[in-house]
C-alpha cells in the first residue's frame, strides 16, 4: 500500500496581489497532504498562476503555460489571463482547466480530479469532506509537519518524520497575510499542535516589534492581535494547555478546543502509545469549563482497538456521560498498513467493531442533542459562510467547518444584507442533533 503524497508543480508569476492567490493555493494543497515539488519531470500536475496586466505579462504567462506543457503537460491554468480564457485556449486547447485570479476552488477542484488527495481518518488533518478549496474566508495555518509520537494505531513519523515546527514569527507573518486578503477564520493544524516548537526548544523570534517564543501560547496570543477567530485542532490535553484557556476566556482566541483523545481507559491508552493518559483528562476538563464556562470541546475516539474488552468499552461510555463533550468523532479501529497495532493480539471482530461504533455514538448523539438544546434562545456571534434568498448558512464559535454543526439563520433580507464571511449575532430559535437555527438579531 503505497502512501507517497501526491506531487504538484507550481509556477507563480505576477503582482503580490497573485503571490498571496499562490500562498492561498500552496496552504490549502499542503493541508490536504500534496506535497509541491521544483521540477515538472516529479509533477503529477503542474498548476500555473498567471499575469496578464500588461501585454509583456501575458506574453511571459503564455510562455509558461508552454513550457509547462511541452515539460509536464497537465497544466491547470488560474490568475489573470485565465479571465481572458480564449486567449489561452487556441494557443493550448489540452489544458486541464482555466480559471480568473482568486478562484481557489477550481484550481483544487481540478488539481482533484487529476490526482485525487489519499485520504485516512488516521492520518490526515482534514475531514474527506473537507478536501476542497475553503472559502476567501477561512483558512488552514498549518504550524508544523510530522510528530514525535509513537502511536500504535498511527505510520506518521514514518511517512512525514519527527516534529519540525515552523518559527512563530512565519506563522505569524502568514496568518497576518491572510486576514489582510480577506481571511476573518484560522483554523490552526498540525499533527500535534500543544508541542509546537518543543524540538526549536521554544526558539524566540520577533514579530511586529515584539518577542515571541516558538510555542503554543505565544502563538495564540500572537494570534489573538488579529482581526479573525482563531481555531485550535488536534490539540493534545497536556498540562501546559491549561494556560491556553484563560485566552479563549479573555476573547484572544476562539473558546474551542480540538483534543483527540481516542479512549478513555488507561490500559488501551497504553496500548495506543497514547501521549496523555485518561484518568486527569475528566478533572481538566472540569477546570477548563470552571475558568471558561463557554468552552466548547471536540474530540475523536476509537472504538474496538485491538484487545478492547466489553467492559473497557463500557468505561468509554461512561467517560462520554462524565465528560459531556459537545462535538464527537468516533472510528471503529481499522489497520493501518505499517501500523505496530496491527500485531496486537485478540482484535477485535468486525461486527463488535461496528456495534460498539453504533452504541457510541447512539450514546453521544444524545449528549449532543442535549447541549445544543441548552442555547435555545441565546445570541450567538455568527461567521456567514453561504447566503441564499431566504435563509444564510453559517457557524457559531463553537462550530468548526465541516466537522460540526452549522447555524441556519432565516432573515427576509438575508440575500441583500448579508454576505460570506459576514459576522453576525442570531437569536438561536431552535435546535435539532446537529444544527442550530435562528433569526437575524436586529442591530
Amino acid at each position: 500500500m503505497s502512501h507517497a503524497a501526491p506531487k504538484v508543480g507550481f509556477v507563480s508569476l505576477g503582482c503580490p496581489k497573485a503571490l498571496v492567490d499562490s500562498e492561498r493555493i500552496l496552504t490549502q494543497l499542503r493541508a490536504e497532504g500534496y506535497a509541491v515539488v521544483p521540477s515538472y519531470d516529479d509533477a503529477d500536475v503542474v498548476v500555473v498562476n498567471t499575469c496578464g496586466f500588461i501585454d509583456a505579462a501575458v506574453e511571459e504567462s503564455l510562455d509558461a503555460i508552454g513550457e509547462a506543457m511541452a515539460e509536464n503537460g497537465k497544466v491547470v491554468v488560474t490568475g489573470c489571463l485565465g479571465a481572458r480564457a480564449h486567449l489561452i485556449k487556441e494557443r493550448f486547447p489540452d489544458v486541464l482547466s482555466i480559471s480568473g485570479p482568486q478562484d481557489y476552488q477550481s484550481v483544487m477542484k481540478a488539481v482533484h480530479a487529476q490526482v485525487p488527495p489519499k485520504h485516512d481518518p488516521f492520518l490526515d488533518l482534514l475531514p474527506p469532506q473537507g478536501i476542497k478549496l475553503t472559502p476567501r474566508h477561512y483558512a488552514y495555518l498549518k504550524i508544523s509537519e510530522g510528530c514525535n509520537h509513537r502511536c500504535t494505531f498511527c505510520i506518521i513519523p514514518s511517512m512525514r518524520g519527527d516534529l519540525v515546527s515552523r518559527p512563530v514569527d512565519e506563522v505569524l507573518i502568514e496568518a497576518e497575510k491572510l486576514v489582510r486578503s480577506g481571511v476573518r477564520e484560522l483554523l490552526v493544524v498540525s499533527q500535534d499542535t500543544s508541542a509546537y516548537g518543543v524540538d526549536t526548544r521554544y526558539a524566540s523570534r520577533e514579530w511586529r516589534g515584539e518577542k515571541y517564543q516558538t510555542r503554543m501560547r505565544d502563538l495564540c496570543r500572537g494570534l489573538g492581535e488579529l482581526d479573525a477567530w482563531t481555531r485550535l485542532h488536534y490539540v493534545y490535553p497536556y498540562p501546559h494547555v491549561d494556560d491556553i484557556v484563560p485566552l479563549m476566556a479573555e476573547g484572544k482566541v476562539l473558546p474551542y478546543l480540538d483534543i483527540p483523545m481516542q479512549h478513555s481507559n488507561p490500559r488501551i491508552l497504553k496500548l495506543m502509545k497514547r501521549p496523555a493518559s485518561g484518568e486527569k483528562n475528566l478533572d481538566r476538563i472540569q477546570a477548563w469549563r470552571a475558568s471558561c464556562p463557554e468552552i466548547t470541546l471536540r474530540s475523536t475516539f476509537i472504538v474496538g482497538f485491538p484487545g478492547e474488552t466489553e467492559a473497557e468499552f463500557e468505561e468509554l461510555l461512561q467517560f462520554l456521560q462524565a465528560a459531556q463533550l459537545d462535538r464527537v468523532g468516533a472510528f471503529a479501529y481499522s489497520p493501518v498498513a505499517g501500523a505496530k497495532a496491527n500485531d496486537l493480539p485478540d482484535p477485535v471482530p468486525e461486527d463488535l467493531k461496528q456495534d460498539r461504533l453504533e452504541r457510541f455514538m447512539k450514546t453521544q448523539a444524545k449528549i449532543s442533542k442535549k447541549r445544543l438544546k441548552a442555547k435555545v434562545g441565546t445570541l450567538q456571534q455568527v461567521l456567514i459562510d453561504e447566503v441564499g434568498p431566504s435563509v444564510a448558512t453559517g457557524r457559531s464559535r463553537a462550530d468548526a467547518p465541516e466537522i460540526d454543526g452549522k447555524v441556519y439563520v432565516s432573515a427576509a433580507v438575508a440575500g441583500t444584507r448579508l454576505k460570506p464571511g459576514d459576522r453576525v449575532m442570531v437569536r438561536i430559535d431552535r435546535s435539532d442533533q446537529h444544527d442550530l437555527f435562528g433569526t437575524l438579531a436586529e442591530s
